[in-house]
């Protein structure tokens, strides 16, 4: 039979994980259930994505495993493995004949997800795409997803581990050159609100001060923004970051304005952004080059 699409996958894959009855379930082990019972060949099992770095019903089983943890009815305990929510239990309990996603944007979560527009008539009448249009809206999906894997990810690694990151992030982002002298990791017991130094430029004409918030959901308020200025006016810095992997309240947001040091804010969603564009704790998973014809190649032909 042919490959199941990822939404079709969605609710035996829940399915499977409810089967666990609480307990943690492997993806691989999954992929092996969902593959017996659609009675793949092993043709059909190895069969690779266009791009060949990929197989095909793997990478849709995890697409549906993504978007039901979007929606909240899976949940990621470490790497390769999930578990079913109580929202997903909810869910088996009305015998529902199919999860897609239109189902699955009955959850908040999952619609800020998709960023859904919220005026209707747009929903209802969509602006046809064209082919190159829908590649780059298909991109940013799988940026998306990808960017909160990575943002679900460091929130679970230790906050030692998470000052390394933001240090590297920044080393890789242009700052102080190697990293072996570029900056270091200060993190420790009374560091004042500073948890990492790293230098400007490879001269290190100037130091950049850096305090780093590992939270799950707690925005980062004014009060902590007062504290790291603080911080950097008792080492008479100019410069400071503050990188926090949840969010800034607007009071924050408005307060690192009347610093007489300059500090930038930088959120969860715009690290994991960094940390793709300059592919820290990422790597390619596949290229696709789109080609235009070369109208100087054709000029003497005509």
């Amino acid at each position: 039979m042919p490959i199941p699409d990822y939404e079709t996958l969605m609710l035996p894959l829940l399915r499977i994980a409810s089967a666990a009855n609480g307990s943690e379930v492997q993806l691989l082990n999954a992929i092996g259930q969902l593959a017996e019972k659609y009675k793949l060949t092993d043709e059909e099992r190895t069969e690779l994505l266009p791009s060949g770095g990929t197989f095909k019903f793997s990478s849709r089983v995890s697409w549906a495993r993504t978007y039901l943890q979007k929606a909240g009815l899976l949940e990621a305990t470490r790497r390769g493995y999930l578990r079913i929510t109580p929202r997903g239990a909810e869910v088996l309990k009305k015998k529902p004949s199919r999860i897609d996603n239109h189902l699955l944007s009955q959850f908040a979560e999952f619609r800020a997800f998709q960023g859904k527009r919220k005026n209707k008539k747009d929903q209802e009448t969509p602006t046809p795409e064209t082919p190159i249009e829908s590649i780059a809206t298909h991109y940013e999906q799988v940026r998306e997803a990808l960017a909160a894997e990575l943002l679900d990810r460091i929130k679970k690694c230790s906050p030692q581990f998470f000052e390394r990151l933001v240090i590297l992030v920044l080393v890789s982002m242009g700052y102080g050159g190697a990293l072996k002298d570029a900056g270091q990791a200060i993190g420790k017991t009374g560091d004042g609100g500073i948890d990492g130094v790293i230098r400007e430029d490879k001269l290190g004409l100037d130091n950049i001060y850096i305090q780093a918030k590992r939270w799950a959901d707690k925005p980062v308020g004014s009060p902590d923004i007062d504290q790291f200025a603080g911080a950097l006016s008792k080492k008479k810095a100019t410069k400071g970051i503050f990188i926090t992997t949840s969010s800034f309240t607007k009071d924050a947001l408005v307060s690192v304005k009347d610093y007489s040091s300059r500090i930038i804010l930088i959120d969860g969603v715009q690290l994991a952004d960094y940390m793709i564009d300059y592919n820290v704790g990422v790597s390619v998973a596949s290229t696709y080059e789109i080609k235009k014809i070369d109208s100087d190649f054709f000029e003497d032909g005509v």
